[in-house]
C-alpha cells in the first residue's frame, strides 16, 4: 500500500496492530516504544495517535501514552448496519477503479489468508483481513467514507470474533467468494458476499456472547 506521510504509515501500522490483537484492548501504547519499534521519530507517532483517537481506536494521547479502546457490545448492532451500508458503497466504487496491480494484491492477500487459516494463525488472519479490506476500499477513491469506516472498525470486536471455533476458516471462504465476484466483475455477487461476511461474524459472536 502507498502512503503519503509518515503519520499515515504509523496510523496504518497501529490500526492493523489493534485489529489483529497485537495491541490488546485496554493495553497502553507508549509513543517512545512505538517509535523505536518502527524506526521513526516521536513526531509522526504522536500525530498518528491523535488520528487514531479521533477515529476511536484509542483513548487519550498524552505523553504518558494512549489506551486501546474497549469493546461495547451495546453499540455493535448499529455499527454492523453502518458497516454494511458504507462498505458496500466503497466496494462497488472500488470495482469500477481497481487496477491490475491492486487485483493482484488482493489475490496475494487471499492466498496468505487461506494459508494462515490452514495453520490456525488467528492473529495473521486478522491482519490480512484488515489489509484486504484496506486495499479494496482505498481503491474506491472516497477518503471521507473510508475514514468513517475506519471509525466503525475501531469499535468492532474483530479480536473476539476471530476467537470463535473455526471462524477463521469460514472467514477465509467468505473472502474467497468476495474475490471471485471481484474477478468476474459481478457487482451483485460482490455485495451479497460482502454483506454476508460482515454480518456472519457478528451473528456468530452474538450467539455465543455471555458477557
Amino acid at each position: 500500500m502507498k502512503h503519503q506521510t509518515k503519520e499515515e504509515q504509523v496510523a496504518d501500522y497501529l490500526r492493523e496492530g489493534i485489529i489483529s490483537g497485537k495491541f490488546p484492548r485496554g493495553s497502553k501504547l507508549k509513543q517512545a516504544e512505538i517509535a523505536e519499534s518502527i524506526g521513526m521519530s516521536i513526531t509522526p507517532v504522536r500525530e498518528a495517535l491523535k488520528l487514531l483517537a479521533a477515529e476511536g481506536f484509542i483513548l487519550g494521547t498524552s505523553h504518558r501514552g494512549a489506551t486501546v479502546a474497549p469493546f461495547d457490545i451495546n453499540a455493535t448492532e448499529e455499527i454492523v448496519d453502518l458497516r454494511v451500508t458504507l462498505e458496500s458503497k466503497l466496494a462497488l466504487r472500488a470495482m469500477e477503479r481497481l487496477t491490475t496491480q491492486q487485483v493482484d494484491e488482493l489475490r496475494d492477500l487471499q492466498a496468505q489468508l487461506e494459508a494462515a487459516a490452514a495453520r490456525d494463525d488467528k492473529d495473521a488472519v486478522r491482519s490480512i483481513n484488515y489489509r484486504f479490506h484496506e486495499v479494496l476500499y482505498s481503491a474506491a477513491g472516497l477518503p471521507q467514507t473510508l475514514r468513517f469506516v475506519r471509525a466503525l472498525w475501531a469499535r468492532y470486536p474483530f479480536d473476539l470474533i476471530n476467537r470463535l471455533e473455526n471462524r477463521i476458516d469460514r472467514a477465509s471462504k467468505e473472502h474467497r467468494e468476495m474475490l471471485g465476484a471481484i474477478l468476474s466483475r459481478d457487482e451483485g455477487a460482490m455485495l451479497t458476499a460482502l454483506r454476508s461476511h460482515i454480518r456472519a461474524g457478528w451473528d456468530e459472536f452474538k450467539a455465543s456472547y455471555t458477557g
